[in-house]
């Protein structure tokens, strides 16, 4: 039976050993961020890119062809500048660290923009699964080590006019001297985070059999990338509980909807409840 049970999903949150967060572009959207829209912010930041190379969203611009490696990095640093270099912690965030308090936890995410680290997540706490913004690999993986590019971002943005970077700022792979990119699941040349990987796989062995919430953050139905893994979780672990939180879509399968609760709503709204009533409860 679903339930929307906010004074009962905090009491298990406080029962528990452990909490897995699963987080996708529903968080990102709370939080400003929309990869597939042709919004007014994304009018403000890439208006003059939109009308010059016809990109209708960031996840366009992401995965473009542009023109010259001055351009692609002129469109990343100036991504990664205010998404990240002038990112803040948002109040869904602190509401979400409110509501786990102190319980042990690890976050599985396909969000690349790290604010969860930026928002004091614990760095081997974080699956990040198609990879992150602030790092770089060689564009041809000649190699398997990622590189933090996070303050040349920010000379990049410094510096770019009309949506190119100085050619001096281009970074080449230390080893081959080819073109780099940023380390994200964007072509069949993208290091896998093992280590991570690795980390959340020991996480899970250590809570096997124990009280465990799975705490979905924004997650539509058809990711099969995270979901689809938290749902057979929920259903082999006999004492976890699954929790989805999603605006206009709760889906939660047959086999697992005794040990289940749905929140439809908006996710801000819905966190900030919960994080208030763990604090009452305090």
């Amino acid at each position: 039976m679903i339930l929307d049970n906010k004074k009962e999903i905090v009491k298990k949150i406080e029962e528990v050993d452990g909490v897995l967060i699963g987080a996708s572009n529903g968080l990102s959207i709370t939080e400003g961020l929309h990869l597939f829209a042709d919004n007014q912010a994304f009018e403000e930041l890439f208006g003059d890119l939109k009308q010059k190379y016809g990109i209708q969203c960031i996840l366009q611009g992401m995965g473009a062809r542009w023109p010259s490696e001055e351009e692609k990095w002129g469109f990343w640093s100036r991504l990664v500048h205010h998404y990240c270099g002038e990112y803040r912690e948002t109040q869904v965030m602190a509401d979400l660290k409110k509501l786990i308090s102190k319980k042990d936890y690890f976050v599985i995410t396909s969000n690349g923009e790290c604010h969860f680290e930026m928002c004091g997540f614990a760095p081997e706490k974080i699956y990040e699964v198609e990879g992150n913004w602030l790092t770089m690999q060689c564009a041809a993986r000649c190699h398997e080590k990622v590189y933090p590019w996070t303050d040349l971002a920010e000379k990049m943005a410094e510096t770019e006019q009309e949506g190119k970077i100085p050619s001096e700022l281009i970074p080449y792979c230390p080893v081959c001297g080819g073109p780099m990119q940023v380390h994200m699941a964007m072509d069949r040349n993208f290091i896998p985070e093992t280590e991570s990987q690795k980390r959340l796989e020991d996480f899970l062995e250590q809570y096997h059999g124990k009280k465990l919430v799975i705490l979905e953050l924004g997650i539509g139905w058809r990711n099969q990338l995270i979901k689809a893994p938290l749902m057979r979780l929920a259903a082999r672990e006999p004492q976890a509980v699954y929790v989805t939180v999603n605006l206009g879509e709760i889906f939660i399968p047959d086999e697992i909807r005794d040990k289940s609760y749905g929140l439809d709503g908006d996710l801000a709204e819905i966190l900030h409840e919960l994080a208030k009533e763990r604090g009452d409860g305090e």
